[in-house]
């Protein structure tokens, strides 16, 4: 998430009671999450396991739980607890906002566009035009339509990430990384029914010009799909992964978080992927294998019975 302008380091020590180290008169321009950070943004970390990927990441400023050597060109916020820290931010520069109308008016609809009864478009939602906005479509805030994108009845775009800090020395083990991202869908998409689309937990989550979802889909938070991409009912993309363009994804396959799909795979249904495949190439089965290959195995597994047999006769 960026910042509507930039913040002084300064201030946001204070804010967050934190002691400050490094560059204190640097400007902090966003707050990210450490898979997407960028220079000017603040990440936290709070594990020694996580303390020299957020050290020597693209972020500028560190909310750390540990006073350490500050790398040249950083700023270190250092405070007890850096997840509680950053959520305090996050609530701060995007605290929820309750809406009584079934379209807000800080929305806003382009030229053209259709919007059925029972829609619900949150606070800050952009459509663009020519669009086809079907009964019952839920848009979260902040959340950004292209032109010409059609979304079928029941869909929910922009939710909250399925996204938490997890600790097992307290009390509740699961507290929720509070979603200040954005779920972005750029133009000539459609989107199926009943379908779920998490926006990013401090980013965007990204659908690209042109691709098309069967019914009862489910995208996770930060997940990029390319343009002109196919996915059949019941996929389900968790967070973080990266689909490149071209790239088709049969009924119920399910695609592990943080992994890349390259441009114009296809894989088969009921597919597990469970860790990144290149692009051009056809795949199917649980762990995934290329097609051919993994159709072969069958093959031969089907064959055991009849060589088993063979073998005892001898």
């Amino acid at each position: 998430m960026q910042f509507p302008s930039p913040i002084s380091a300064k201030w946001i020590a204070s804010f967050i009671d934190a002691g400050l180290f490094g560059k204190e008169d640097s400007q902090v321009t966003g707050i990210n999450e450490i898979h997407n950070v960028q220079p000017g943004d603040i990440v936290f970390v709070d594990h020694p396991k996580y303390y020299d990927v957020c050290l020597k990441s693209a972020a500028t400023f560190i909310i750390i739980n540990k006073k350490t050597e500050v790398p040249e060109g950083k700023t270190l916020f250092v405070v007890d607890d850096p997840f509680e820290a950053y959520i305090k931010i996050v609530k701060h520069f995007r605290p929820f906002e309750a809406s009584s109308k079934m379209i807000s008016d800080s929305s806003t609809v382009g030229n053209g566009s259709t919007i059925m009864p029972n829609v619900f478009l949150g606070n800050h939602v952009s459509i663009g035009n020519n669009c086809i906005i079907h009964p019952n479509v839920t848009i979260y805030d902040h959340s950004v339509i292209g032109n010409n994108v059609v979304i079928h009845s029941g869909t929910v775009i922009g939710s909250d990430a399925f996204y938490f800090n997890t600790k097992k020395n307290r009390e509740v083990w699961f507290k929720k990384m509070e979603s200040c991202g954005r779920c972005v869908i750029h133009d000539d998409v459609e989107i199926g029914a009943g379908c779920t689309i998490d926006r990013g937990v401090s980013a965007d989550t990204l659908i690209g010009q042109g691709t098309r979802f069967d019914n009862n889909i489910h995208i996770g938070h930060d997940v990029h799909i390319g343009k002109n991409c196919l996915l059949a009912a019941q996929v389900g993309v968790a967070g973080g992964t990266k689909i490149g363009d071209g790239v088709t994804l049969w009924g119920q396959v399910g695609v592990n978080k943080t992994i890349e799909i390259g441009d114009g795979a296809v894989v088969m249904g009921q597919a597990g992927v469970t860790s990144s495949i290149a692009g051009g190439k056809t795949y199917w089965g649980t762990p995934i294998e290329e097609f051919y290959a993994k159709r072969k195995e069958l093959i031969w597994i089907k064959r055991i019975p009849e060589i088993w047999e063979k073998i005892n006769k001898k």
